[in-house]
């Protein structure tokens, strides 16, 4: 028999053909979505479209096995064209790829129409635009065009269109609130998030931003899209967030630390090394497993590993580095924020300058919104 946990059960309650199964990362969407299927779609075939890496980790696999479906098919977005043609199956969407107007979509919107279907995420949209596809699946609207024409302002003068604003939201309110269900974790574990600043060389900075120049190979900044790279090499290179992280280590033995670019990688094998700790990666390079020793760190970058993977034998993460991305982060903290957890406190540490790009990225992440490049240089 499956135990599900009563938010669960609730949820199942309130979901139906079309849905957006709303819960954050580790409330147990997945095995939801699965109960779903046994009481709501007996009988049918089952498809479900996930990340690569989800399916490629046989995650899905192992949810199902209990529930002894006949057929299960477990593939990626990458291969959604493949399932245009089913017939009256259930499909399960996992995380939120149904954006915009490209080959997804278009796919997506087929299967919809020949099949019943729920959509699983954690972060379900941003903006109204975000919804599009959803809202046609579920036959608010025609296409695409019909959206626009109803709902959106375009900012007058622009050489391609810029939405200015939204109109009658009223409606659009009405639309998402039929089709999110929200599903909270009735769990006591406590997140403790706490951020830690750190120095770093205003003079290198500087030269950086004013000067346009690169202060690690000693020549002129000739690409504009260096030039915030080099910018944050400065910030997350600086010897005193390395002895931040340092001393973040003595406190936590077993840590999972997610970071962006290859030199903060070198620089956190050097200190694992130098504490005598145990290293497992996960980048686009190497994918080895979580260390099971008593002193491990267990170093992700943040494209390969924010989302596809759960672990329940650390509490703590630390963030050595920002993501540009809000959905990164979020994903990336709910590695150990699972449903299973032995542990009642989780502990996250944010590694934070107070450098103008830090501070700008920080606040986009507040704001639940994408850092932007150009945005902050200006462009």
């Amino acid at each position: 028999m499956i135990e599900l946990y009563p938010e669960q059960k609730d949820a199942i309650r309130k979901m139906h053909n079309g849905c957006i199964l709303n819960g954050a990362v580790g409330t147990g969407k997945s095995r939801t979505a699965l109960a779903y299927a046994i009481q709501k779609e007996k009988g049918k075939d089952i498809y479900i479209i996930t990340t690569a890496k989800k399916r490629d980790s046989k995650e899905w696999e192992t949810e199902a096995k209990p529930f002894r479906f006949k057929t299960v098919v477990i593939d990626s977005w990458n291969n959604i064209k493949k399932y245009q043609n089913v017939y009256g199956s259930f499909f399960i969407f996992d995380e939120q790829r149904v954006v915009g107007s490209g080959a997804w979509v278009k796919s997506f919107l087929k299967i919809t129409k020949k099949n019943h279907w729920i959509l699983l995420s954690a972060t379900p949209g941003d903006t109204w635009k975000d919804y599009i596809p959803v809202f046609i699946a579920n036959g608010f609207y025609k296409n695409r065009t019909e959206f626009n024409m109803k709902h959106v302002i375009y900012k007058p003068y622009m050489n391609f269109p810029v939405i200015d604003r939204y109109v009658d939201e009223y409606e659009l309110i009405s639309q998402r609130n039929q089709v999110l269900v929200h599903m909270r974790a009735n769990r006591k574990i406590k997140k403790e998030k706490k951020k830690i600043t750190c120095m770093y060389d205003r003079g290198k900075y500087k030269k950086i931003f004013r000067d346009r120049w690169d202060v690690f190979e000693n020549k002129p900044i000739e690409e504009t899209g260096k030039l915030c790279y080099l910018l944050r090499r400065v910030v997350n290179e600086d010897e005193d967030r390395i002895n931040a992280l340092k001393v973040l280590l003595c406190d936590h033995p077993k840590v999972i630390i997610f970071y962006n670019y290859t030199p903060e990688l070198n620089i956190l094998r050097q200190v694992a090394k130098e504490m005598k700790f145990d290293i497992g990666e996960w980048n686009g390079e190497v994918h080895s497993e979580v260390p099971t020793s008593k002193k491990w760190v267990y170093l992700c970058q943040y494209t390969a590993a924010s989302e596809g993977w759960n672990c329940i034998t650390t509490d703590t993460i630390i963030f050595y580095s920002l993501s540009y991305s809000y959905k990164a982060i979020t994903q990336a903290e709910g590695r150990i924020d699972r449903t299973n957890s032995p542990f009642d406190i989780l502990y996250y540490y944010y590694l934070q300058s107070t450098a103008p790009i830090d501070l700008a990225i920080a606040r986009a992440l507040h704001e639940k919104r994408d850092f932007n490049e150009r945005s902050f240089l200006g462009l």
